[in-house]
């Protein structure tokens, strides 16, 4: 996609300020680490971004961290302890989550005027600051990290305060930190597979492939297979609906390649699903847009009931497409969903099954809701608002008169 292209959706002016904010940047190269190209969020923002900070002028390049799957298991536990898990690393592990590092360090190209490093895995590359001196290095964080599990955060806080900024998701995540700190919020992109609009054909296609009755009240949570997400629970409010109004549960969600917990999850789910032909167990590979697609527009509620939440993108795209949304009341879903107006909080079972079946009930106020979500999400969080951010972010780094000027 070009920036032209999303001036149906913004307006004229959005995308001339961005051009004008890229002229000052024009030639500055920008690395982004992470540690996978497929599957989660980050890996979907930055395939979409990259290409319009190249169009505005600057040079914006990926790289991603290799690491074998005993690293990968201990950056999840990284990640379930940041999110407030109580456990403890060992010592051996805490080894081969450096020695990994190490060789990550040894055999990467951070060449780059902007190293944007994306959450726990790559945080050590810090340590070739001295190498790229004139790098201006920016740590860029998309967990929840309001009550962090103290041995790791206080590990990785000795890196995150070497960066020359750092990015949170949410007011609630920031940390006592002694360099800058940041807020900026993910976003979707409206146009790409998962989020531009179908046609009703196609819509029936996709669920007449997966065996999903069309005529019954669909509940969907469209959702990687992750114990922080509660498929489990899920499947609990789906049942205390059922006992009301006969509907039918789409659990669908892929993997990432560096979660080596979600198969686990997936296996939970089916064994708890089992014996159920109204839910729908759904392991779709992270290409299948279209599909997600479909399966969120063709939803009557989505759901999303996390038990914590760096930001939920899936939340963003069920809103963006006028989907009446009961969320979790955790990390950043309460910047998306503003209770009773542009979507349905809430904290339990029982409090999200009341709502899914207030909805399921009221249809007329069920489509309020949807497009209500779908106006904030047009203002706040598209991937256009996400690109001026992080131009604003660079320049602030760079050149505080411009941002004085602006």
């Amino acid at each position: 996609m070009k920036l032209s292209d999303y001036e149906a959706v913004v307006g004229k002016n959005i995308i001339e300020e961005l051009r004008v904010l890229g002229k000052r940047l024009t030639g500055k190269v920008v690395r982004n680490v992470n540690s996978t190209a497929v599957g989660g969020g980050v890996a979907e923002i930055l395939n979409r971004m990259n290409p319009l900070l190249n169009e505005v002028g600057l040079r914006a390049h990926w790289s991603v961290i290799k690491g074998g799957e005993e690293f990968f298991s201990v950056t999840k536990k990284f990640h379930n302890m940041l999110h407030g898990k109580d456990e403890a690393l060992s010592d051996k592990e805490m080894e081969l989550f450096l020695q990994t590092s190490e060789e990550n360090l040894k055999n990467m190209d951070l060449s780059a005027d902007i190293i944007f490093v994306h959450d726990p895995q790559p945080i050590v590359l810090i340590k070739n600051k001295s190498r790229f001196k004139k790098s201006k290095w920016i740590w860029r964080c998309h967990i929840d990290v309001s009550q962090p599990n103290a041995q790791v955060w206080n590990f990785l806080k000795d890196y995150v305060e070497q960066y020359d900024a750092s990015v949170f998701s949410s007011p609630s995540f920031a940390q006592i930190l002694k360099i800058r700190q940041f807020l900026i919020s993910p976003s979707i992109d409206p146009l790409s597979d998962k989020n531009k609009e179908l046609s009703k054909e196609k819509i029936e296609e996709v669920l007449k492939h997966f065996g999903i009755a069309q005529g019954k009240p669909i509940i969907a949570q469209i959702s990687r297979f992750d114990y922080l997400k509660d498929p489990v629970g899920v499947i609990d409010v789906y049942r205390l609906v059922k006992k009301y109004i006969d509907c039918q549960l789409v659990l669908a969600g892929g993997t990432a390649t560096d979660d080596p917990e979600s198969s686990k999850v997936l296996a939970e789910v089916m064994e708890r699903a089992k014996g159920d032909n109204d839910i729908h167990v759904l392991a779709i590979p992270a290409a299948s847009d279209i599909e997600i697609n479909a399966l969120q527009r063709a939803a009557d509620v989505v759901l999303q009931k996390s038990i914590r939440e760096g930001f939920a993108l899936t939340v963003t795209e069920a809103l963006w497409k006028a989907k009446p949304v009961v969320a979790s009341a955790v990390g950043g879903i309460p910047l998306q969903i503003k209770h009773k107006y542009s979507g349905l909080l809430s904290r339990t079972i029982e409090g999200t099954a009341y709502w899914v079946k207030q909805l399921l009930n009221s249809p007329a106020y069920a489509k309020r809701l949807g497009q209500s979500g779908r106006a904030y999400i047009k203002q706040n969080f598209l991937l256009t608002r996400h690109l001026r951010d992080y131009l604003l972010l660079f320049l602030a780094l760079y050149h505080t008169e411009d941002i004085i000027n602006i």
